[in-house]
């Protein structure tokens, strides 16, 4: 399976890090593609970058010759983490003023798999109205809003319930939290 993350400037880059490092754990083919800020963010954020995953394909941002930008690149299912608002709303409107807007684009008229994990808020009408253009084209929309009925102690537990929402979406099995049950039952 091939899988694309691209990795926007909006802050929760951590989502992103640790997305690839459970990815990684499985045998899929792995690209992915910053923003033109996201790298930036994750180096202030997270004294990180795309060093750490030597086994992602990276593409650059303004390569638009790059083969994710194809739709006979065959991507399975690609991720947007952190998603800035301004990138949502470029792939809503058929924007692609990078590879990474391309990418998604590509993913929505190949009628594949595509999440968004806006982290931004509070949101506005126009944030809003773009995550429902983006849904109604078949998007998933994750926000980046971790449960807490699973009693998260610290905040690689909120990371990981985030990480785990987007893991069962893509329908990859995980053990990064563990599911609901009814605490009526016993277990």
């Amino acid at each position: 399976m091939k899988i694309l993350v691209g990795i926007t400037g909006a802050s929760g880059s951590v989502y992103a890090l640790r997305l690839l490092e459970e990815l990684s754990k499985h045998d899929f083919e792995l690209h992915a593609v910053f923003s033109r800020t996201g790298e930036q963010v994750m180096r202030f954020e997270c004294d990180s970058g795309k060093e750490r995953f030597p086994c992602v394909r990276w593409h650059e941002h303004d390569n638009m010759f790059s083969e994710i930008a194809s739709g006979s690149a065959a991507i399975d299912r690609m991720v947007v983490v952190p998603c800035s608002i301004n990138t949502l709303s470029c792939i809503a409107h058929g924007i692609s003023n990078n590879l990474l807007q391309r990418a998604a684009s590509v993913m929505l008229k190949e009628k594949r798999p595509l999440i968004v994990v806006p982290r931004e808020t509070p949101l506005d009408p126009i944030a809003l109205e773009s995550m429902l253009k983006l849904a109604r084209c078949g998007a998933t929309i994750l926000p980046a809003s971790p449960g807490f009925y699973h009693h998260p102690k610290t905040i690689d537990d909120l990371v990981d319930h985030v990480v785990g929402k987007i893991m069962s979406v893509l329908n990859i099995r995980h053990e990064l939290f563990t599911p609901w049950t009814d605490p009526n039952i016993a277990q």
